[in-house]
Formats: structure tokens, C-alpha cells, sequence
């Protein structure tokens, strides 16, 4: 049915043209009179029905072959048609489907040579992004996916990295003169700060490429973060500071008695015994200054790298509340603990998440009343999320404290914090491990009736 759909115009055409040089020869005999009329009628309707005839079969022939073209192009395979009516139009059917047939395993080589290179591109530990002439998107890999999110093609590189540095320096780098060839330097590097919690130090390397790729790639931009280097960096410069500053007294109070048991206290037995009681109180008080300025420092430094880990939070709290039972009851404290049964897995790591709720629930018995409660509260939330509360009844926090009381050595009372064995750290170390785990800690404080800290984790 599809053979006998042509058009009537490519008939009458078709035809006309066949009929054209029979007619003309038909006539040209009738009018120099070597064909009689009936004669010269009789053989125009022959040679009219036999063109007919034939110019048919030759027209659904070529529409036979433009069917099978048409299929190889749409990426088919048709079966090869029979086209012995038309010889040359067949032999043109079996050097396209040849072509085509070339075509295909050249373009299957092309698409897997294309997916080897993607998969080189997202195997490379650094985010890499690929723009054209315009600063436009068009290539990202699994690592700049992973940290700046789903980028569409085609959109600007504004739109990825709002950073004017790096902006302009890729504006550089694509910059063409008059004679269309290219002005700035081929590569530069750029040291930006990517927002989030934590924030991230990066130093762009971007290279502009000889030509462009076939995906349109003219520029490549490749984020190195340096986020535990700077950090790292840091962590030493602020060691130093904080540890010169703190062990001073301890160290200043330790060579005092030490000057002085060596002096006018070397023969009395009952200063000794004192001395050597409070030199052993600095020592132990600046082993745990040293212990937690450690144990921060290692959190800092590994802040950025998000664990993966799935965490029972129950038996987490279940360890802490053995560890401090014997403490709470020294305090006449109770120590109460609720977990929800549908409280969810977290996503974290074990023995961190024991540090935080350990400094969390020792700092709330330090500053509990005597004979009150200590609430550890566990809850499932919406979103993937579940949250984790500590309640106390103590004397509370002022107001104007709380946004410094995670600052490392910040202190509300220092006398009372350092007669109580806190070193300053304790929160600190708690914020540090709750950004590592991608959470949030929330501080709510009465002036007399107590505090609550609350933290809120991913759920597994």
C-alpha cells in the first residue's frame, strides 16, 4: 500500500517527461506525412500505456529506495529491498546500507571513546568543570557534582561559582583580540573560599585548551581543596597560642613549689605532702589540656571529610550513661534516659559521637544542683533527621554567653569551670565533631533553671 501512495503530481510529471521525445517523434512523422492519423493515434496510445506501465514500476522503485534510506538514517536496519526493475537504483540501496553500516561502527567507536573519557573524568578525585568560548558548562565530573550540586548544561559559570576572582581570571583566559586569536595567558590559578559548613579553602587551576574539545570545552577548571593544609596550618599556629597561654599557670605554680620544696621547705614533711598534692592536680590538669588540644586538633583536621558510617545512637547513650553513672551519684544527681524506639541509625562515626555526648552529659552533671535530674532525651525528626537533648537544672546560661560558649578556652565562670577540672575545650570539640557529621547544635538557657543542649544528626 505504501508503493501506490505517490503523489499524482510526481506521476504526471514523471510521465510527461518519458512521453515527451515519443510524442515529439509521432508528430513530426504525421505532419510530413509518413504516418497516417489512425496509425499515428493507435501508436500514441501504445506507447502512452506502455510509458505508463513502466514509469510506475520505476517510480515505486525509487520510493522503495527512499524508504530504505530514510530507515538506515533513523539509525534501523531494514531488510534489504528487491529493486530488479531498477538495477542502478538497487546497486545505490547497497552502497548506502554499506555506508551506513561504516557509519555505525565508526559513531559506536566515537560514543565509546566519548564514554571513556567521561568515565577518566569522573574517576579524578578533584572536581573538574569544563566551559566554552561563552563560559558556558558543558562537561562536570562526579566531584564537582558531589560538591557544588546538579549544574545544567549550558548555564553560565556565574551560576556554579559566585566568586568575581575566578570569573574574571576565566574572562582572561578566553579573551580574544581583533584578529581573533587569543591575548591572555593559558593557565592561572585562583585561591577562593567555597560557603558551607565547614568552609572550604580551594585553589582553582584553570587551563585553557588548544582548540576545543567536541564537547565545546575551550577552558578546563580543576578545584584542589586545601582545606587540611590551611586547616592544618592553623591548628599549629593556634596550638601554640592557646597552649603557651593556658599551661602558663600550671607550669608558673609547678616550678614554684618546686623552688620551694627545694628550698625552705626541704626538710617539712607536711608542706611536702601539700605541695606535691597541688603540683599533682597541675600536672593532671595540664595532661588534660594537652589531651583535649590533641583531640581537637585531629577533629579539625579531618572536619571537612564527611563520615559515612550508620551509628546507634541508643547504644551510644547507653555507654555514656554507664561510663557517668558513678559521677552523677557522687553529685546526687539522676541521670534519666529516653530513647525513642523508632529512633532511626545515624550517619556518623561511634567513637566521636561518644566524645560528644560524653562532654555533653559530664559538663551537664559539673553544673547540675544536687538532687536534681539530668535528662538525656533521643527522638526521631522529619527529614532524615533525629535530634539528641541534654537537660539540665542547674543555674543557667546568660543570654550574652551563648553565642561564645562553643569558642575554645571561652569560659562563663573561669574559676569555677577550672575548680570543676574543665579545660574550655569541651564544647569545642563538641561543635567541631557536630559539623564534621554535617549537624547543627542548639544552645537554650534559663538564668536559674536551667539549660538544654540539643544536637541534630543525619538519620541513616
Amino acid at each position: 500500500m505504501a508503493d501506490q501512495s505517490l503523489p499524482l503530481r510526481r506521476h504526471l510529471i514523471a510521465n510527461a517527461v518519458a512521453l515527451a521525445p515519443s510524442y515529439a517523434a509521432l508528430g513530426a512523422l504525421y505532419w510530413s506525412g509518413n504516418l497516417a492519423g489512425r496509425p499515428a493515434l493507435i501508436a500514441l496510445a501504445c506507447v502512452t500505456a506502455i510509458t505508463v506501465v513502466l514509469v510506475q514500476r520505476y517510480l515505486v522503485s525509487l520510493a522503495r529506495f527512499a524508504r530504505f534510506v530514510g530507515e538506515l538514517s533513523g539509525e534501523q536496519e531494514p531488510v534489504m529491498p528487491r529493486l530488479s526493475f531498477a538495477p542502478a537504483t538497487e546497486e545505490l540501496a547497497s552502497a548506502a546500507a554499506t555506508l551506513a553500516t561504516g557509519w555505525r561502527r565508526q559513531r559506536a567507536s566515537i560514543d565509546n571513546l566519548a564514554a571513556s573519557a567521561q568515565a577518566v573524568v569522573d574517576g579524578l578525585p578533584d572536581p573538574l568543570i569544563g566551559v566554552d568560548r561563552q563560559r558556558r558548562i558543558v562537561r562536570t565530573n562526579r566531584a564537582a557534582v558531589a560538591l557544588l550540586g546538579t549544574m545544567g548544561a549550558d548555564r553560565d559559570l556565574s551560576t556554579a561559582l559566585r566568586h568575581p576572582q575566578l570569573l574574571s581570571a576565566i574572562d582572561s583566559l578566553l579573551e580574544t583580540g581583533a584578529d581573533g586569536n587569543f591575548v591572555g595567558p593559558d593557565q592561572t590559578a585562583v585561591e577562593i573560599v567555597l560557603a558551607g559548613a565547614p568552609e572550604l579553602d580551594v585553589i582553582a587551576h584553570a587551563r585553557r585548551l588548544p582548540r576545543a574539545a567536541a564537547d565545546g570545552s575551550l577552558a578546563l577548571i580543576v578545584l584542589h581543596d586545601t582545606t587540611a593544609l590551611r586547616r592544618a596550618e592553623r591548628m599549629r599556629a593556634d596550638f601554640v597560642a592557646n597552649a603557651s597561654h593556658e599551661l602558663k599557670t600550671p607550669i608558673a605554680g609547678i616550678t614554684g613549689f618546686i623552688e620551694t620544696l627545694r628550698g625552705p621547705a626541704r626538710d617539712d614533711a607536711t608542706a611536702r605532702e601539700r605541695f606535691l598534692g597541688i603540683m599533682a592536680e597541675q600536672a593532671d590538669r595540664m595532661r588534660r589540656l594537652v589531651d583535649d588540644l590533641l583531640m581537637l586538633s585531629r577533629i579539625e583536621q579531618h572536619e571537612h571529610a564527611r563520615p559515612d558510617a550508620e551509628v546507634d545512637i541508643g547504644r551510644v547513650l547507653l555507654g555514656v550513661q554507664d561510663l557517668l553513672q558513678l559521677k552523677a551519684a557522687s553529685r546526687s544527681v539522676a541521670l534519666e534516659l529516653a530513647t525513642d524506639p523508632a529512633l532511626p541509625k545515624a550517619v556518623g562515626d561511634y567513637d566521636e559521637l561518644t566524645i560528644v555526648f560524653q562532654n555533653l552529659i559530664d559538663n551537664a552533671l559539673k553544673y547540675a544542683k544536687p538532687s536534681t535530674v539530668v535528662r538525656v532525651t533521643a527522638r526521631p525528626l522529619g527529614e532524615g533527621q533525629l535530634s539528641v537533648a541534654v537537660s539540665d537544672e542547674g543555674d543557667g546560661i546568660p543570654a550574652a554567653h551563648l553565642p561564645r560558649l562553643t569558642e575554645r578556652f571561652y569560659r562563663v565562670d573561669t574559676a569555677r569551670s577550672r575548680q570543676l577540672g574543665g579545660t574550655g575545650l569541651g564544647l569545642a570539640i563538641v561543635k567541631h565533631v557536630v559539623n564534621r557529621h554535617r549537624g547543627r547544635l542548639d544552645i537554650q538557657s534559663t538564668p536559674g533553671k536551667g539549660s538544654t543542649f540539643t544536637v541534630t544528626l543525619p538519620a541513616a
